[in-house]
């Protein structure tokens, strides 16, 4: 048995307040005071926001109208053993990694958390190389052969340090940024030889790592994103892994705390 003076704890979360960017065209935080210290005794706030604003986790209702919500998922489901990956060194602009890429680097066992440290979380809102557009739109993401390598593994859920689990081009980003998608494009093709639509093919791979994981036909693997804190004090390294989103009834997904522990053989 561990002895809690050889835990220690990890944050993996950002912070979160009016300048943190939603994904995009989602709603962006908004808070106001309702009443004041003087003469109320008290402070209170209203906030109205997406649940996609910061460190955020989504729910298998967010993608599947037959999903369970976020107050149905379990303990065990959420706060579990885990791995933390680090492929900040090979971090580039609409980057690619593989499975391969992951387990060169860590052991990933049946039904871990897996946390991906793209080093993307360097362009995050409150760092000093601070690049919305770099965070949001042109993050690494995931081959396709990710979709099918995480059934296999029955993962509990991925957690990601940039804006999406998604490639940002398997997105309707594709759509909404169409000069960020030509750019993609010709990387694709001076890279790999192949076009943006050949390497995520539309309508058939689609948000893959959404509308294929997170159905319970499909192992309901869901995934955080906008992770950071001190997720590089963790690189390749296993531990246990906690994801704490409020106990939402009918929620899609919701903010959460995501925090790592070691001093537990895992």
């Amino acid at each position: 048995m561990a002895n809690w003076n050889d835990i220690t704890l990890y944050e993996l979360s950002i912070d979160t307040g009016i300048g943190t960017p939603p994904w995009p065209t989602y709603e962006p935080l908004k808070v106001k005071y309702f009443k004041r210290l003087s003469p109320n005794g008290a402070n209170g706030m209203l906030i109205t926001t997406s649940n996609h604003v910061g460190t955020h986790l989504d729910g298998p209702l967010h993608f599947d109208t037959a999903g369970r919500d976020l107050a149905s998922l379990e303990l065990t489901k959420l706060c579990r053993p885990g791995v933390v990956v680090d492929l900040s060194d090979q971090a580039e602009d609409f980057g690619i990694y593989t499975p391969e890429d992951i387990t060169r680097r860590v052991e990933v066992k049946e039904g871990d958390i897996l946390i991906i440290n793209t080093g993307y979380h360097k362009y995050g809102w409150t760092e000093p190389e601070a690049d919305e557009r770099r965070y949001m739109l042109r993050h690494p993401g995931p081959s396709m052969s990710m979709v099918d390598w995480a059934h296999e593994k029955k993962l509990a859920w991925i957690g990601v340090d940039c804006g999406s689990a998604d490639h940002p081009m398997n997105t309707k980003i594709r759509d909404w940024e169409p000069g960020e998608a030509e750019k993609c494009d010709q990387l694709f093709q001076e890279r790999y030889g192949k076009a943006l639509n050949d390497v995520y093919h539309w309508p058939d791979d689609y948000q893959a790592m959404h509308i294929q994981m997170f159905p319970r036909k499909y192992g309901e693997i869901i995934h955080a994103e906008c992770l950071g804190g001190q997720i590089d004090e963790l690189s390749n390294q296993r531990c246990v892994i906690g994801a704490f989103p409020w106990k939402f009834k009918d929620g899609e997904s919701a903010f959460a705390r995501i925090v790592a522990f070691t001093g537990f053989e895992v």
